[in-house]
């Protein structure tokens, strides 16, 4: 991305995975090609994130199945948290775990009370593959958190148990998006 542009202004919304796409549920590929095709993946995903109303977008819910996220995400003390993570790996997480509602673009409208640290440690790498130390707290936290799962092949679903799961279960089947 050039200094200074707006992410996503020159992406292209993609169409997003569903919960069920084989896709959400595969662990995404390291990314070593660190060239144009990337850095108009991560316009496409600022895009697509932000048609949808969204917070963070993973690569695999767009159908690539790369170590890739964008965010734009405001943490507890409401302080915007906005950039991208190329192969990025959760290195830390501390403070307290807080159960509190999570949705996902790919289960749109639905969300459920997920724990998640409210600490957390991210490092990676720019679109450039300059190495960056992301640190999130609150829901800023969540968030990395949150997308570091879907490039491991996992939703939110996922971590729920016993009667939150059977309910969100229960309005997937219901959802006018579900299969």
């Amino acid at each position: 991305m050039r200094q200074g542009s707006i992410p996503g202004a020159h992406g292209r919304v993609r169409p997003l995975g569903l919960l069920g796409d084989p896709v959400l549920h595969a662990r995404c590929a390291e990314v070593t090609d660190f060239g144009p095709e990337l850095a108009a993946l991560v316009e496409d995903l600022f895009a697509t994130m932000y048609a949808a109303h969204g917070v963070g977008l993973a690569a695999n819910q767009v159908g690539e199945a790369v170590r890739v996220f964008v965010y734009d995400c405001p943490d507890d003390e409401d302080e915007r948290h906005l950039g991208h993570l190329v192969n990025p790996r959760l290195v830390e997480t501390g403070g307290v775990v807080v159960r509190g509602p999570e949705g996902c673009l790919s289960l749109p409208g639905l969300e459920a009370g997920t724990e998640r640290y409210d600490e957390a440690v991210v490092t990676g790498f720019t679109v450039a593959g300059e190495p960056v130390t992301v640190r999130g707290t609150g829901f800023f936290a969540r968030c990395l958190q949150h997308e570091c799962d879907h490039l491991k092949g996992r939703v939110y679903a996922d971590r729920l148990t016993g009667r939150r799961h059977r309910k969100l279960m229960r309005q997937v089947a219901r959802a006018s998006w579900h299969r």
